[in-house]
């Protein structure tokens, strides 16, 4: 475009901004006059009860946490494992996570527990740390503990090797 005449582009960039201040204008006009027919605002009622949305629900008892120390089969591949003990009071923060008292490889052999997997050692390309990853720091964001409580849901879950097998 060196050297030709660049006032078409400047023209036509001037009416396309022109244009759209003018449809802004439009849209801001009638929505101003359409909210103000005097029609209240609708309050989409709630999908979990009656409630008021601003009142506070009476929140049920925690389950009994399952403290067995027995490790769960897991349902499916690459499935987090469940927390088979109690974590009441661990502290999980920036600054200390008392998971790794006794799940880093240099605790295990005195704990008894099971080490952290390999996987919580590797960052987003793959490359090993000598330490846990900071996104895999926080435990109970994958890892829950067991309760025993009755399902909130009906659980139609089947296992991959059962599917097609007859009972």
């Amino acid at each position: 475009m060196r050297g030709q005449d660049r006032s078409g582009h400047r023209l036509m960039r001037a009416r396309t901004v022109l244009g759209a201040a003018l449809a802004a204008c439009i849209v801001l006009v009638f929505g101003a006059a359409f909210s103000q027919e005097g029609t209240p605002v609708k309050i989409v009622p709630r999908l979990t009860g009656t409630a008021q949305p601003m009142e506070l629900d009476k929140v049920p008892a925690l389950g009994r946490p399952v403290v067995d120390d027995v490790r769960r089969m897991r349902n499916y591949p690459e499935q987090p494992p469940v927390i088979p003990h109690a974590i009441d009071g661990y502290q999980l923060t920036l600054n200390t996570n008392r998971c790794m008292d006794c799940h880093k490889r240099e605790f295990t052999e005195g704990s008894g527990a099971p080490m952290i997997s390999v996987t919580h050692f590797q960052d987003r390309d793959g490359q090993v740390l000598s330490d846990v990853t900071p996104r895999r720091y926080f435990c109970t964001a994958c890892h829950v503990q067991q309760t025993d409580v009755p399902p909130l849901v009906q659980n139609t879950f089947q296992d991959a090797k059962d599917i097609g097998r007859k009972r």
